[in-house]
């Protein structure tokens, strides 16, 4: 275990191991969006309450569960970085913001588009959708940060800090529905509770979350090999991958 963990610290060994595990995860993802894609959009049972609307859950509750979950792993990068200084938690702390707050975007607005039919408005400054906004909103600073500051390490130790502030936000989002008179509906699942949706509806739903977190996987690998390339550009593992001396 320990010597796994040191080993994340070369950015040329997880270079050269993460190689490995992107076909597996992309072929992985794709099979089970579109499998449970498929049977939650086109094979599920209609909702005896909201009829064909409440279909957006197969994009919008994944969708929320990944944006908090990068969060918390962009926290962890960053606690890890700042007492370890470990310099490839920067790079992944760096390449999966965009990741996060795109995840963050698409359950806003998926959350818009089944709030119409549901509330019969698109928006609401309700506790649940006014948290998600401002984890957003952490996403796009977290990335200003990266672009205002000039020295590399300053600006990784100024995002590990936000990014720790910011997981305050992460329990508001959880239990906003609980700690306020709200509009938003409880959490669709819970691992405290047996589920109530009917399991036509709930296989599909896990199906799809856990694509959703190997679709992320495929695009933290992408984003973080790139992002080392970029920042080991002048030794010689990459000089000899790029004039093809190495994998």
């Amino acid at each position: 275990m320990w010597s796994f963990f040191h080993k994340l610290g070369s950015p040329k060994w997880f270079y050269d191991i993460s190689g490995r595990w992107l076909p597996w995860f992309a072929v992985v993802a794709a099979a089970l969006l579109l499998w449970g894609g498929a049977w939650g959009l086109l094979y599920a049972p209609v909702d005896y309450l909201q009829g064909n609307s409440y279909r957006i859950i197969f994009i919008h509750v994944p969708a929320a569960f990944l944006a908090q979950s990068c969060y918390i792993m962009m926290a962890v990068a960053g606690g890890i970085g700042l007492i370890w200084k470990m310099k490839l938690t920067d790079v992944f702390l760096k390449a999966v913001a965009p990741v996060g707050a795109s995840f963050t975007f698409l359950a806003l607005f998926t959350g818009a588009v089944w709030g119409k039919p549901t509330w019969g408005t698109w928006w609401v400054w309700d506790a649940r959708l006014t948290s998600m906004l401002i984890l957003f909103f952490l996403y796009l600073g977290i990335m200003a940060l990266y672009s205002a500051i000039d020295d590399s390490q300053l600006a990784a130790k100024a995002c590990a800090i936000l990014a720790l502030v910011g997981v305050v936000n992460i329990p508001i989002i959880k239990y906003s529905v609980e700690f306020w008179n709200t509009l938003h509906q409880p959490a669709t699942l819970k691992l405290t509770e047996k589920p109530s949706m009917h399991p036509d509806m709930l296989i599909p739903l896990l199906i799809m979350i856990l694509g959703f977190y190997c679709l992320f996987a495929v695009l933290a690998i992408m984003r973080t090999r790139n992002e080392i390339l970029e920042r080991e550009s002048r030794t010689s593992w990459v000089r000899a991958l790029v004039s093809g001396g190495g994998r």
